[in-house]
C-alpha cells in the first residue's frame, strides 16, 4: 500500500482579520459600487431602457387593462372584507401597482389586495374598533366619511378635540387598518435588510406547483357563488372551501337564471377563444383581448337590458370618486397591532416570493427573493400614509395577468392608470357590470393552475417523494386555507428531506471487472466480489438522526453482528469455564469450542465514503463504535473517499489512534488492495 500525500490549504481563522476584511468590503464607496447598489435597489432602472416597445407593449396594455378592470370590483369587495370602505380598496390597487413597478423583480405577479391578508386585516380592525367603543353596525356610505378624514389630515394638534369627535367609524377603521399596513411593511424590509429572503429555497417546485393548484380550489370556490348569482355570506378561515360549498347547495334554488345564463354565454365565448389563443400564440404577435370585449359586451346588455332593475341580476355599483390627503399612521396604535402585523408579514412574503419564483421559472428569468422582500414592504409602508391597507400578490389576479399577454410591470402602470380613470372619471360607468362575467374571467384564467393534474402520472414516474409533497400541498392549500397550505407544505417538504437521510440507500458494492469502479450488487449483475473483504455504502450525511439506521443496516448486510458474536463468545466461556468446575468434559465442550471457532467469512469491512456528506459528534461516535466492535471480532474497518470535510471532522474527533491514519483511503479499490 503506496499512502497517497495531500498537503492541506492554509485556513486563515482569525476572525478579526474576517471581520475587518467585510467592514472594509461593505464600508468601501466607489462609483461602480454605488451604481450596483442603485440598480440592484431599483430595479426599474435596470429592465425599463431596455425595454422592446414593439414587441411588449401591446400584450402589457392589453393585461394591464384587463386586470384593471377586474380590480375594481374585486377591490370593493375586499376592502369590505378588511373592514374599509370601498375607496380604500382603490386606492390600495393603485399605490401597490405603481410602487411594485419600481421596486419588483418580478415581470408578472400582480400585487394588489389579497383576501387571506383582508380577511386578517378584518379581524384586527373589528377588534380595535371594538375597543375603542364604536358601534360594530356596518357603516354606510355617506359624505361625512371624506369629510371626517379630510379633517383629520388637515386640522392643526391643538384642535385635538373636535379632531377625535369627527373621526367616524370609517375614518378609525382605516385608521387601524394603515397602522397596522406600515408595520408589517417595516417587518417587510427588515427581513430584507437581514437577508432573510434565503428562506425561498425551501420552497421547491412541486411545493409551489401544489400551493398554487390547491389555492386556486379555494379561488375557484369564492367565485362560484356570482356565477349562479347567489347572495351568500363570503367563508374564510380554515375549511373555508367546504363551509363555502354547502352554503352554495343550500341555496341553490336561489339561483339567479339571469346570472347563470350569461355565465353560459361568458364560459361559450372566452374557453374556445383562450384554447385558440394557446394555439396560435406562436403566430399571433399578442393575445386576442377577448376578456375586455366581453367585459364591454356585458357592461352594454346589462345597462340597455337594465339587467338589474328586471331580473336582480348583481352588478359593481357605484364606486366614489377622488382623493383624500395624505396622513401619517396614528403612531399610539402601533402597540396595539405590531403583534398581528407579524403573521401577516410573513404570509404576504411567503406568497408574493412564491408566485415570483413560480413565474420566473415559468418564463425563464429569475427574481431576488431579497428584493421581493424590500418591494412587498414598501408596497405597504408608502401607501399606508394614503388610507390604505396591506397588500401582497394576489393569485388570481397575476394568472389573468400572465395569461393575457403581460411580458413587464409596464402592465402594472396601466391597471394603475385604469383605476385613476375610475376613481376620477368613468366609475360610474362600470355601474351595470354584471359580476357574474369577471367571476367566470377568473375561474377561465385558472385552466393552466387546473391542468396540473394531468402531469401526475409523469411527476410520479419521475419521482413519487416529489409527487406526495405536490399533492399534501394542494390538498392542504385547497382544504384548509392557503396560508397554512404552504406552511405545511414547507413543513412536509423538510421533513421528506429528513426521512430520506434518515432511511437511505445502504447497499453493498461489487467490483467490476478490468476496472477500478465499484457498484451496487443489488442494482446490476455480473459483479465480482474480494474473498474475506466487504464493501459498504452509506448513501447519506451519518448524523445524529440516522445513525441507527447506519449500524443497523451495515450488520444486515454483512451478515454479523459483532456486538451478538462477542456475547456469544462470552457466553460460550462462561459455560466451558462452568463445565471444566463440575469436571464434565465431553461434547457440549467440543460444541461450544466449535461455535467460537467458527469462522465469520471476512476480515475485512471497507464503508464506501463518498456519499456522505458531513458528519457530527453522533456520527464520528458511531464510526468509533463500529470500528471498536468489529477489531474485537477481529475484523478490520477502513474508511474509504471521504470528503474533506468528513476528513477533517474525523480527526478533530481524534477517530485515528497515533500512526493509523494511513488506514483512510482515496478510493475504494486503494483500500480492498491493501486489504
Amino acid at each position: 500500500h503506496h499512502r497517497m500525500f495531500l498537503e492541506p490549504q492554509e485556513k486563515k481563522r482569525s476572525m478579526r482579520a474576517l471581520i475587518v476584511k467585510q467592514a472594509k468590503k461593505t464600508c468601501s464607496c466607489t462609483p461602480a459600487k454605488v451604481k450596483d447598489y442603485i440598480f440592484s435597489f431599483f430595479p426599474v432602472l435596470q429592465w425599463l431602457p431596455k425595454y422592446k416597445l414593439r414587441e411588449y407593449l401591446l400584450g402589457d396594455v392589453m393585461s394591464g387593462v384587463i386586470v384593471g378592470v377586474l380590480l375594481v370590483p374585486q377591490s370593493i369587495a375586499y376592502s369590505l372584507l378588511a373592514g374599509q370602505e370601498p375607496i380604500y380598496g382603490l386606492y390600495t390597487s393603485f399605490f401597490a401597482s405603481i410602487i411594485y413597478f419600481i421596486f419588483g423583480t418580478s415581470r408578472h405577479i400582480s400585487v394588489g389586495i389579497f383576501g387571506v391578508i383582508c380577511l386578517m386585516v378584518g379581524q384586527v380592525v373589528d377588534r380595535e374598533i371594538q375597543r375603542a367603543g364604536y358601534d360594530l353596525e356596518p357603516a354606510a356610505l355617506s359624505v361625512l366619511t371624506d369629510t371626517a378624514a379630510y379633517v383629520n389630515a388637515t386640522v392643526s394638534p391643538a384642535n385635538r378635540t373636535s379632531q377625535e369627535l369627527l373621526c367616524d367609524k370609517s375614518c378609525y377603521a382605516i385608521r387601524v387598518g394603515a397602522t397596522m399596513t406600515f408595520i408589517a411593511g417595516v417587518y417587510q424590509v427588515a427581513m430584507g435588510f437581514f437577508q432573510v429572503g434565503f428562506v425561498s429555497v425551501y420552497l421547491s417546485d412541486s411545493l409551489l406547483s401544489g400551493f398554487v393548484t390547491g389555492a386556486s380550489f379555494t379561488i375557484l370556490t369564492s367565485q362560484a357563488k356570482y356565477l349562479l348569482g347567489l347572495s351568500i355570506p363570503r367563508s374564510n378561515g380554515v375549511g373555508s372551501v367546504i363551509t363555502t360549498w354547502i352554503n352554495i347547495f343550500r341555496n341553490i334554488h336561489k339561483t339567479n337564471i339571469c346570472d347563470l345564463i350569461t355565465s353560459f354565454l361568458c364560459f361559450l365565448v372566452l374557453i374556445p377563444t383562450k384554447e385558440l389563443n394557446e394555439h396560435f400564440k406562436s403566430r399571433l404577435k399578442a393575445p386576442v383581448p377577448v376578456e375586455l370585449f366581453v367585459v364591454v359586451a356585458a357592461t352594454l346588455a346589462s345597462h340597455f337590458g337594465k339587467l338589474r332593475e328586471t331580473y336582480g341580476s348583481s352588478v359593481a355599483g357605484r364606486i366614489p370618486t377622488g382623493f383624500l390627503p395624505p396622513r401619517p399612521p396614528d403612531w399610539n396604535l402601533i402597540p396595539n397591532v405590531a403583534w398581528d402585523a407579524i403573521p401577516i408579514a410573513i404570509i404576504g412574503f411567503a406568497i408574493t416570493v412564491s408566485l415570483s419564483e413560480m413565474f420566473a421559472k415559468k418564463h425563464g428569468y429569475s427574481v431576488k427573493a431579497n428584493q421581493e422582500m424590500y418591494a412587498i414592504g414598501f408596497c405597504n409602508i408608502i401607501p399606508s400614509f394614503f388610507h390604505c391597507f396591506t397588500t401582497s400578490a394576489a393569485l388570481a389576479k397575476t394568472l389573468v395577468k400572465e395569461s393575457t399577454g403581460c411580458r413587464t410591470q409596464v402592465s402594472g402602470m396601466v391597471t394603475s392608470l385604469v383605476i385613476l380613470l375610475v376613481l376620477l372619471v368613468i366609475a360610474p360607468l362600470f355601474y351595470s357590470l354584471q359580476k357574474c362575467v369577471l367571476a367566470v374571467i377568473t375561474i377561465v384564467n385558472l385552466r393552466g393552475a387546473l391542468r396540473k393534474f394531468k402531469d401526475l402520472p409523469k411527476m410520479w414516474h419521475l419521482s413519487r417523494v416529489d409527487t406526495v409533497i405536490w399533492l399534501v400541498t394542494m390538498a392542504a392549500s385547497a382544504l384548509i386555507s392557503t396560508e397554512i397550505g404552504l406552511l405545511v407544505g414547507v413543513c412536509f417538504s423538510m421533513l421528506c428531506v429528513i426521512f430520506r437521510t434518515q432511511r437511505p440507500e445502504a447497499p453493498l458494492l461489487g467490483w467490476v471487472a478490468e476496472s477500478e469502479t465499484y457498484e451496487s450488487l443489488s442494482a446490476y449483475k455480473n459483479l465480482q466480489t474480494k474473498p474475506g473483504i466487504m464493501v459498504f455504502r452509506f448513501e447519506a450525511p451519518l448524523y445524529y438522526i440516522n445513525k441507527e439506521c447506519f449500524k443497523s443496516t451495515l450488520y444486515k448486510q454483512t451478515g454479523v453482528n459483532p456486538v451478538w458474536v462477542k456475547a456469544a463468545k462470552k457466553k460460550a466461556a462462561k459455560r466451558m469455564l462452568r463445565e471444566k468446575e463440575v469436571d464434565s468434559a465431553g461434547n457440549q465442550t467440543n460444541i461450544s469450542m466449535d461455535f467460537v471457532s467458527e469462522p465469520l467469512g471476512f476480515h475485512t469491512i471497507v464503508i464506501d465514503c463518498c456519499a456522505v456528506q458531513f458528519l457530527d459528534t453522533a456520527g464520528i461516535r458511531t464510526l468509533k463504535e463500529v470500528c471498536k466492535d468489529y477489531r474485537e471480532i477481529d475484523v478490520q474497518v477502513l474508511l474509504a473517499q471521504c470528503n474533506p470535510s468528513v476528513r477533517s471532522s474525523l480527526i478533530r474527533g481524534e477517530f485515528f489512534k497515533e500512526g493509523e491514519d494511513h488506514l483512510l483511503f482515496h478510493s475504494v479499490h486503494q483500500a480492498v488492495d491493501f486489504a
